[in-house]
């Protein structure tokens, strides 16, 4: 049996793809959390629209692109040199970003609206390319690992930009520019490093008929067995993540009583422990595919999300704690365990799902595959987003939102397990020497 490990950490085979996305999700969260400040804090404005509209039309433009441009990624990835394509993606960031500090230096809504929808194909045509570029550059045991290490970067690289995001328009446009170009140098310059990933397929035609070429590359998708189960279950995984994250701050405000400093630690556990969580599945495969985690995963998330939701239904009364008031507070541990316990699990799901993703696809379809994905990915968000304002209508509980999202998960596994009966009959393998 040969042993998970990182050895590969260091080499020009990883590390040079690891800097490349790990800056342009950073980048991207930057650059939508400032924007998503200046809408509510700042006085940006387009025409009459109401911020709470702006703030939704902002996140729409970042997530059309998906929906327009993945099954042309997809394609390109397959006949294209996977590594020029990075630098061509990492040339028109740093120009984005340029358009991006402009916007903020003239306090500019179409500029940032431009910005953010262009942060969008960037992210659409990178996507693709980051995952199915693995299995070219590392060996087949390398490939859990390697998953875990891109999962756990992307989620820290959400969180810091998210963080700074918040806290750089304070020292106005001049340094929001600096960090903003900074990081697409620095993603362009590690890409500059990435070795060669030849093309796997020739031939492919575009088109610009986007309803068509899209269905058909879902169709394309669904022929391969083990490609449309994983995508159905990564796909849930970011309608929890959707879930959880946008109503996280008013879950802490409203049933938990703690403040934005609370907010952002309960954030950070839940990024980090999805991280933790990564590694950890990594170590436990041992360098093979191990689906029974995917079961842990999903166990594990419902389990959590369940307790922290139960010991929050009751609305808080009176003033927010402040972070040290809140951790004095011997109660309030339990919700700190639960979300990183979230978290933890959330990335034991999620990683052997993506290698199987890789590993079900065909070579030359393996990008394609992995567009398919995100075409999913960004219709599970949406349809996350519209079942949340659906039920905190009917209901106006956050908590009873999180408590239903953690027993439909009990039901999305059991449907997943009758698509792939492999999920269930591998429910123990992990445990085998």
């Amino acid at each position: 049996m040969q042993t998970a490990g990182f050895g590969f950490l260091g080499s020009r085979r990883f590390l040079p793809l690891f800097g490349t996305q790990f800056m342009g999700a950073f980048n991207d969260n930057l650059l939508r959390t400032a924007v998503v400040v200046l809408i509510s804090y700042g006085g940006l404005r387009l025409g009459a629209m109401p911020a709470d509209q702006l703030v939704n039309l902002a996140a729409g433009l970042f997530i059309l692109p998906f929906f327009l441009f993945s099954a042309t990624a997809g394609k390109l990835c397959e006949c294209v040199d996977k590594a020029r394509i990075a630098r061509w993606v990492k040339q028109v960031e740093i120009l984005i970003m340029l358009l991006a500090g402009f916007g903020l230096w003239r306090a500019s809504t179409p500029m940032l609206l431009g910005a953010l929808f262009m942060m969008g194909m960037h992210s659409t045509f990178f996507g693709p390319l980051k995952y199915s570029v693995l299995p070219q550059y590392m060996q087949r045991q390398e490939l859990l690992g390697a998953n875990g290490l891109i999962e756990m970067g992307t989620f820290l690289a959400i969180l810091l930009g998210q963080i700074v995001g918040s806290m750089m328009l304070r020292q106005g446009a001049a340094t929001a520019l600096s960090l903003l170009l900074s990081a697409a140098l620095c993603g362009y310059g590690c890409s500059r490093a990435m070795p060669p990933a030849p093309p796997t397929a020739t031939g492919l035609k575009f088109s610009l008929n986007i309803a068509r070429d899209s269905w058909q590359l879902l169709r394309q998708a669904w022929s391969h067995p083990g490609v449309s189960p994983a995508i159905l279950g990564i796909s849930w995984f970011w309608l929890m993540g959707t879930i959880y994250t946008t109503q996280l701050p008013n879950f802490t405000r409203v049933h938990l009583g703690g403040d934005t400093a609370v907010y952002t630690l309960l954030l950070a556990l839940f990024s980090i422990f999805i991280g933790l969580g990564s590694l950890a599945c990594a170590q436990l495969s041992k360098g093979t595919l191990q689906l029974g985690l995917v079961l842990l995963g999903s166990l594990g998330m419902s389990v959590s999300g369940v307790d922290l939701a139960l010991g929050a239904l009751a609305r808080h009364q009176g003033a927010l704690a402040s972070l040290g008031a809140f951790l004095a507070h011997g109660a309030h541990w339990r919700p700190l365990l639960d979300i990183s316990l979230l978290g933890f699990f959330g990335g034991c799901y999620t990683v052997p799902l993506y290698t199987w993703l890789q590993t079900a696809s065909p070579p030359g379809f393996r990008s394609q595959a992995i567009a398919c994905n995100n075409i999913v990915n960004g219709c599970y968000m949406v349809a996350a987003t519209l079942l949340s304002a659906l039920l905190l209508k009917q209901f106006d509980s956050v908590a009873l939102l999180f408590l239903l999202t953690a027993l439909a998960n009990l039901c999305a596994t059991v449907l997943l397990i009758r698509r792939a009966p492999l999920l269930w009959r591998s429910r123990f393998d992990w445990l085998r020497p």
